[in-house]
């Protein structure tokens, strides 16, 4: 009689590829992000606090369950995407009874880094395991399966939780737990100093008698080129804010930028400026989109304005 041998590779990725994992935030970037893991075939389950858009997911294969202890506990992963440390650590405490040892708690929310080794702790303690994965894309990555995915944790935790992130997009373990949010934050301090850089650039342009598109158009494809030129530059021109990622996100992040460049004993002047302006626009445009700091780069010239077509805000 044959006898098949299967290597421990192979036996680890079926038991990798039948992970239950339970989803937690279905908000912006939780929904498609929960829809991209159901679609790659695992077995998913949707939590949020409000439970109708939780319910909105089962069409798409996710079962939604209302019950917080109830969704942790049938999960052998769980995900979560919330909008901020405070949030996380709420929803760590409250599922601690319910979660098994060994489960493995991903948060792809962006938190301070002490705010992430400070879950890790808590998780470690209670016999379970943690990675921090915040991502960069926007809901447009999100819904395309093509995020930035920044992760820190061990590496026998990184290779179970890949091929779930891999549903999302293209992660890279960076480090040790708490690393990921480092990684984020290295992420939006490029982000939002280059959005500010393109907005004063785009004004220039017009206020030098410039034509801002033909000025951009020009300006690809040399050394200025970048997706957020190409993205949020066209964004700009359009004066379209509605929501990607969100001034209050951006500004979130860059005081966290702040924290973690005190805490490494750094001094960071074009972060605190970037910070700046977002901070200038946040009290009235919370929900626009990152882009909007050409709004806070008009504050600082009245009479300047880009284009002439009407403000698109949420």
């Amino acid at each position: 009689m044959a006898i098949t041998f299967h290597s421990n590779r192979s036996l680890k990725r079926h038991i990798v590829d039948q992970a239950r994992v339970t989803f937690l935030g279905i908000g912006l970037m939780g929904r498609p992000m929960a829809m991209r893991i159901a679609a790659a075939g695992f077995s998913v389950c949707a939590w949020n606090r409000t439970t109708a858009k939780a319910d909105a997911l089962r069409p798409f294969g996710i079962k939604p369950e209302a019950d917080l202890a109830a969704a942790v506990r049938q999960a052998d992963v769980i995900v979560s995407m919330l909008e901020a440390g405070p949030v996380v650590a709420q929803l760590i405490d409250a599922a601690l009874p319910s979660l098994r040892a060994g489960n493995l708690w991903i948060d792809m929310s962006s938190t301070q880094q002490g705010e992430a080794l400070a879950f890790h702790a808590r998780l470690d303690a209670a016999g379970c395991r943690f990675m921090d994965a915040p991502v960069s894309g926007g809901v447009a990555g999100a819904e395309a399966g093509t995020l930035a995915i920044m992760a820190g944790g061990a590496l026998d935790d990184f290779a179970q939780a890949e091929p779930i992130l891999k549903a999302m997009g293209r992660p890279t373990l960076v480090g040790p737990a708490g690393s990921g949010q480092v990684a984020k934050l290295c992420n939006q301090l490029i982000v939002g100093g280059t959005l500010n850089i393109i907005a004063e650039a785009l004004v220039l342009a017009q206020a030098a008698g410039a034509d801002p598109a033909a000025v951009r158009a020009a300006i690809r494809g040399g050394f200025a080129e970048s997706k957020l030129l190409e993205m949020h530059g066209q964004r700009m021109l359009d004066r379209n804010f509605m929501p990607g990622g969100q001034v209050k996100s951006q500004l979130k992040d860059l005081q966290n930028v702040l924290v973690a460049a005190a805490d490494a004993g750094l001094v960071l002047p074009l972060a605190a400026l970037v910070t700046d302006t977002y901070r200038s626009i946040e009290h009235d445009y919370p929900r626009a989109d990152q882009s909007a700091a050409l709004l806070a780069v008009e504050k600082l010239n009245p009479g300047q304005r880009l284009g002439a077509a009407p403000d698109q805000l949420p």
